[in-house]
């Protein structure tokens, strides 16, 4: 059942019902175990952190800052701010010195909550621009500290501050005099172009959003999830306290290079991920029954195709398959799909929902062939999460992003665009009023910048309206849609689309580097280093292949025409991603080219 108890309330509310219940698990990489907290630990923790918080003195809707990867100790400070109506602010662990300096002076930031070395170096340094900034909590014990730090303090002699729960009553005339409309986060986007905006999320747009979410889903106590993307994306954060809210098991993922293994250990029956993890984990796939034995392959091969006739054309349109093909699937399911669902950790699972960018449809297919509840889905930081997505008990259909949550409305604005209102949509960018009125106009619609369409009550996207390329003949181009077909072909990791302005697409390309150096070494190709293979031209002309046979289906026009393969993958550090791993296209664009003018030469 779901806990509709506020969050200044939630954490005590669930301790009094789930006790020393497991509420959160974390791996002491010291030891090489998981580590359980209770939901009364919970509890504890979080209350000290109110009354250390308290004991600074605080302010109500003061922004407190967390800069650190996923941590238990990230959820601790969360709920404590909420105890004492202080609002919540996290940082991307990836930020960059500038971005951090940004935030802080834009929020007037006196406390940061620092994660590992790498978070606790940039919030130093910065710490004689920010003129608000007092001091840095440290949560990770084997951080260094400067020699000269005299401002910060490790996690646990903050929350001694608050052991004695000395301001009790204060954190109890707080909780009272919260407001519904009291802000609870500050998201600041990670941003494809200019400086972030501060979007801003109160309690209101929480409380309808978990209740509309679990009207949708069925998630329950027995889930036991693991927390993989940041707690920064309102995706997994807006999902992180709806499992509270339903007194799931939350295991958190540390480094998200890691998730894998921590599959394997933790099992969870729940998942939030971005569409970069299915393709990986698919690619992955077709590479191990590329190397297994011709029986071991068509075996595989055949349990996926009745998978996909079973679960594809049968069970997500809500039709019952024919007997044969049921004893067929069950045969498999037992077997081959058990066992691929096994090694990647999947065997528990209840479902796994999947935004943040299109999902190649050939991958979709994959993740439901394999018996996997993959539940796509759409939203925004501005519309705290979820906008849509495939709802319990309903058809669905590949390539769709699901069914309309019943608190958003929608309409369609000039170009197809996607217009909401609804109590989950923000009010507005932090300090940024100008802003605020180009998002949401004056009927209060918020505009999103995605275009899209409705089909027997499903939505559907085609692009980013701001992405849209026109080429020199005057055709549009969708690039998000070439590059999410084209970037399933096992050879290539990366790929950007260049066409705006142009007389043809172009694109920039990240070979799959193990697989080409294999395939150039089968080939007889020698080369010096991954720059000497980029040159090559039987490598180019493989690669054109490739994309020629997936490319067909696309207009003339929009089909690519020419590649420059690139030595290097795109990075944070070169600032050609954003913190969630989007393109930066301006970036990009100015860092490379070089090599694009090369590809438009007479």
């Amino acid at each position: 059942m779901l806990n509709t108890q506020p969050l200044s309330r939630l954490i005590a509310s669930q301790a009094e019902t789930y006790g020393k219940r497991t509420a959160l698990r974390y791996r002491d990489y010291n030891k090489g175990i998981w580590k359980d907290i209770s939901w009364s630990e919970f509890a504890r923790r979080a209350r000290a952190t109110s009354n250390a918080l308290l004991e600074w003195g605080v302010g109500e809707q003061e922004n407190v800052a967390v800069f650190a990867q996923n941590m238990v100790e990230n959820l601790f400070v969360d709920f404590g701010c909420y105890a004492i109506r202080a609002v919540s602010i996290p940082f991307y662990a990836t930020s960059s010195e500038s971005q951090v300096k940004y935030m802080i002076n834009d929020a007037s930031i006196r406390y940061v909550f620092v994660g590992e070395q790498y978070q606790y170096d940039i919030a130093f340094r910065v710490f004689k621009m920010c003129p608000t900034l007092k001091r840095l909590v440290i949560t990770d014990k084997s951080v260094q500290k400067h020699p000269q730090d005299t401002m910060s303090l490790y996690f646990d002699d903050f929350l001694a501050l608050g052991a004695d729960d000395k301001h009790a009553a204060e954190i109890e005339r707080r909780t009272n005099a919260m407001q519904e409309d009291d802000l609870a986060n500050i998201l600041y986007t990670s941003g494809t172009t200019g400086l972030s905006k501060g979007v801003m999320l109160t309690h209101r747009m929480y409380n309808a959003i978990l209740k509309s979410q679990d009207r949708a889903l069925p998630l329950t106590d027995k889930d036991v999830v693991l927390n993989f993307l940041p707690f920064t994306h309102v995706f997994e954060r807006a999902w992180s306290y709806w499992c509270i809210a339903k007194g799931c098991t939350l295991c958190v993922n540390l480094r998200p290079a890691d998730v894998l293994r921590s599959l394997k250990e933790v099992h969870p029956t729940c998942m939030c991920a971005v569409p970069r993890f299915w393709e990986k984990v698919y690619a992955g796939v077709n590479e191990k029954i590329r190397t297994s034995s011709a029986l071991q392959r068509k075996m595989i091969l055949d349990a996926l195709k009745v998978g996909t006739e079973y679960n594809v054309k049968y069970k997500l349109r809500g039709l019952v398959p024919p007997l044969g093909l049921r004893m067929k699937y069950k045969l498999y399911e037992k077997t081959i799909i058990s066992l691929l669902k096994k090694q990647l950790g999947f065997e528990r699972g209840n479902f796994f929902p999947t935004a943040g960018s299109s999902i190649p449809q050939e991958v979709e297919t994959f993740v439901h062939a394999a018996g996997i509840n993959m539940v796509s889905g759409y939203g925004l930081t501005e519309s705290t999460a979820t906008v849509s997505c495939d709802c319990a008990g309903k058809t669905k259909t590949i390539g769709s992003v699901g069914r309309l949550l019943d608190c958003i409305e929608i309409k369609f604005g000039e170009n197809n665009e996607i217009l909401l209102k609804g109590p989950t949509i923000t009010k507005g960018y932090y300090r940024k009023q100008e802003v605020t009125d180009l998002a949401i106009d004056s009927e209060g619609w918020f505009h999103t910048g995605d275009a899209g369409y409705m089909e027997n009550g499903e939505l559907f996207l085609t692009d980013r309206i701001k992405d849209l390329f026109k080429t020199s003949n005057g055709k549009y181009i969708a690039p998000q849609l070439i590059e999410t077909k084209i970037v399933v072909d096992r050879f290539i990791d990366q790929i950007v689309i260049i066409a705006d302005k142009r007389k043809f697409v172009s694109a920039l390309i990240i070979p799959d580097y193990p697989l080409l150096e294999e395939e150039a070494k089968r080939r007889g190709i020698a080369f010096k280093d991954r720059a000497d293979l980029c040159q090559n031209e039987q490598i180019n002309q493989f690669y054109m292949e490739r994309i020629d046979t997936l490319q067909q289906e696309f207009a003339h026009y929009e089909q690519i025409k020419c590649v420059t393969l690139l030595p290097e993958a795109f990075s944070l550090e070169k600032g050609e991603l954003t913190n969630t791993l989007k393109i930066k296209r301006p970036v990009i664009n100015e860092n490379y080219k070089l090599q694009i003018e090369a590809m438009y030469k007479e």
